[in-house]
């Protein structure tokens, strides 16, 4: 097989490219932004690639398959010459499916938030059990350096997003991986740019709910009123899981006594299938009720394809995460910084209340970048005021005036990084709002202490205001 890829140098798509790559195919590529660390991994996987669009990238050897990612537009001239001339095309969803889910018990996590790191877990989980699984997710597992691997067990995990799928084709991606185990982790608005509300989206997740085969299995978070409403016609067993909640009645799986130190975390799983006794005391190497969660999910998750879960809860503890998620980056001058890509509110809130528990009694400083076409507008103004009230310093950056796309109406507001500051200090919480990446590291150099912990969210690049922090503590 000869594939092409147009708008190679997104996550998917080139994690795709080097999976096709590594059975032996002849993969190429086009893209009009090629970056590290997806232009090194496509150099390094040995697939050309060339810069900007044009016809005659299809036309003069003609592919056996064209796959289209989703950043290409109705009017690019290469995918337009691939579909006005005949060629075999697919979208990156579609083409995942066919060539490498296809056949094989696929699993799908879906929702607001943790879909990298619960789908990264749970292939990590059945490697580590020798099922040999296969995956692809948006990020890179720092236990399998890389974000894809093919192996020749019968499990493919897969991060299923919900964003739309390719300019012919508006569903969203999750609805293309036909899933026998879903896994939801959330329901939340996001998205503004392709969704109108909340409805909106709880709409898509009620029709990947209704297409779940009856010998299927859906894994959902407890008490989630928004979950609840997409499950009322599950054709499929459900089971339920929960993280010292209320009373858990509505969790099949409960995690109870939390202990946090530096290296982690550990607790009780009460499983009430088994007459609510405590089967395991796990040791995961993330913090937060959040990633407690997510391990919850994947350990049924390992159950949902036969493996054994007090098994996997024995091996939970080699998971070792995913870059940019409280990914440390490096210290200097007595200071730490953290990476995450933590962007929503919800993603704000759980992140800085995970460090402030990992790293008791030192400050944690919240450094943020609103670059997303969600949070770059107002929609979450006040909701980011409560996210950061756990942190001792914040700084934001200030939002551009860039264009905010938006496929449901013009953007009226943008968020305002200058109220934001002023509503935390309102708040009591020492806050500022900085022009760009430099003004902000020369506000840290003269604001941090030695024991302060630095955590930087943006679901972006941040221009690489780690390593210019770092060097700047240097000094």
């Amino acid at each position: 097989m000869y594939v092409h890829f147009v708008a190679i140098a997104g996550t998917g798509m080139g994690s795709l490219a080097g999976l096709l790559k590594g059975r032996g195919w002849e993969v190429t590529g086009s893209d009009e932004g090629v970056y590290p660390p997806m232009s090194t991994a496509l150099e390094g996987w040995g697939i050309p690639v060339q810069i900007g669009f044009s016809a005659d990238h299809v036309r003069g050897r003609r592919p056996d398959l064209v796959v289209i990612g989703n950043a290409v537009r109705p009017d690019n001239v290469e995918a337009r010459a691939a579909m006005d001339d005949g060629l075999p095309v697919l979208s990156f969803p579609d083409a995942l499916y066919e060539h490498a889910i296809r056949g094989r018990h696929s699993v799908v996590v879906t929702g607001t938030h943790g879909k990298t790191t619960t789908t990264s877990l749970i292939a990590t989980l059945l490697h580590e059990l020798g099922r040999d699984p296969s995956m692809l997710v948006g990020g890179i597992t720092v236990n399998f350096d890389g974000s894809f691997r093919e192996g020749d067990g019968p499990d493919f995990v897969v991060e299923g997003d919900e964003y739309d799928t390719v300019f012919f084709d508006k569903t969203p991606k999750f609805l293309h991986y036909h899933p026998k185990t879903l896994i939801i982790t959330s329901i939340e608005f996001d998205h503004a740019d392709i969704y109108r509300d909340l409805a909106h989206i709880q709409e898509q997740f009620r029709i990947l709910v209704s297409r779940m085969p009856a010998d299927g299995t859906i894994i959902a978070a407890g008490e989630a009123k928004t979950i609840d409403e997409v499950l009322t016609d599950a054709p499929c067993p459900v089971v339920r899981y929960g993280v010292e909640e209320g009373d858990g009645s509505v969790a099949d799986l409960v995690a109870l006594n939390l202990e946090t130190d530096e290296q982690g975390c550990l607790f009780d799983l009460r499983d009430a299938r088994r007459g609510g006794d405590i089967i395991a005391r796990p040791r995961l190497g993330l913090v937060g009720g959040h990633n407690v969660a997510n391990a919850l999910a994947g350990l049924l998750a390992v159950e949902a394809t036969g493996a054994s879960l007090v098994e996997a809860a024995g091996v939970l503890e080699r998971y070792r995460g995913v870059k940019r998620r409280q990914e440390i980056r490096g210290e200097a001058g007595g200071v730490l910084v953290i990476d995450d890509f933590a962007h929503h509110p919800t993603a704000v809130r759980a992140t800085v209340e995970a460090l402030a528990a990992r790293y008791a009694g030192r400050r944690i400083v919240a450094v943020f970048e609103p670059r997303s076409n969600t949070s770059r507008r107002a929609l979450f103004q006040d909701e980011y005021a409560r996210a950061f009230a756990g942190a001792g310093h914040v700084v934001v950056a200030k939002v551009d005036d860039a264009p905010i796309y938006s496929a449901t109406g013009d953007v009226k507001e943008r968020l305002s990084a200058e109220r934001l500051a002023d509503d935390l200090l309102a708040r009591g919480v020492s806050a500022l709002a900085c022009e760009d990446v430099d003004a902000i590291v020369e506000h840290l150099a003269g604001e941090l202490v030695p024991g302060d912990v630095v955590v930087t969210l943006s679901n972006g690049s941040f221009d690489g205001i780690w390593d210019k922090l770092l060097a700047r503590l240097d000094r």
